[in-house]
């Protein structure tokens, strides 16, 4: 969880919040997974970075923006563009709702919508109980809140002044 060298790696998750507790924290490393990196900082990206406007280069986020609700999402974009440095990159990893969704309808297997569901994270196989599972769920951040296709988050890219905007492929830089 730590990034390259020299890339600053902003986090919201309220683990890693709940991580850096005074005396109680150790605790919170123990019990609740994954144990973050000293060098990982708590930023929220749609409430706001704590760093200047213009004054970053490269933006990388990883599977992160499908796991902001629209409203946030809304909000993220703005924010990216603002700490942005001009000329800069923002590049996002993300799945992809177009592949999955053909995938689905291309199916003749009988449990496609399973399928389906299970690839994009969208569904909830079993409602957890107990402390412990209801906690994680309650402060992990692994469902999917909302999927993109390349031409529906490429209108929102450019909406938010982004310019340039293209798809990507592994390997392609």
């Amino acid at each position: 969880l730590d990034g390259p060298a020299g890339w600053m790696n902003v986090d919201a998750s309220p683990v890693l919040r709940l991580q850096r507790l005074p005396a109680i924290g150790v605790l919170f490393r123990r019990m609740i997974r994954p144990e973050f990196s000293a060098r990982v900082i708590y930023g929220d990206v749609a409430r706001g970075l704590a760093l200047p406007s213009d004054s970053v280069a490269i933006v990388y986020s990883s599977h992160v923006l499908e796991h902001l609700g629209l409203h946030e999402f809304g909000l993220a974009l703005p924010e990216i563009y603002r700490v942005l440095a001009p000329g800069g990159t923002f590049r996002s990893v993300l799945p992809d709702l177009e592949l999955e969704a053909t995938r689905y309808l291309q199916s003749q297997s009988p449990d496609r919508a399973t399928q389906f569901m299970r690839a994009t994270l969208l569904g909830v196989e079993r409602r957890e109980v107990g402390v412990m599972p209801v906690l994680r769920g309650w402060l992990g951040n692994s469902a999917h809140k909302w999927m993109w296709d390349y031409v529906s988050i490429a209108a929102q890219l450019k909406a938010a002044g982004f310019v340039d905007v293209r798809r990507a492929v592994l390997g392609d830089s």
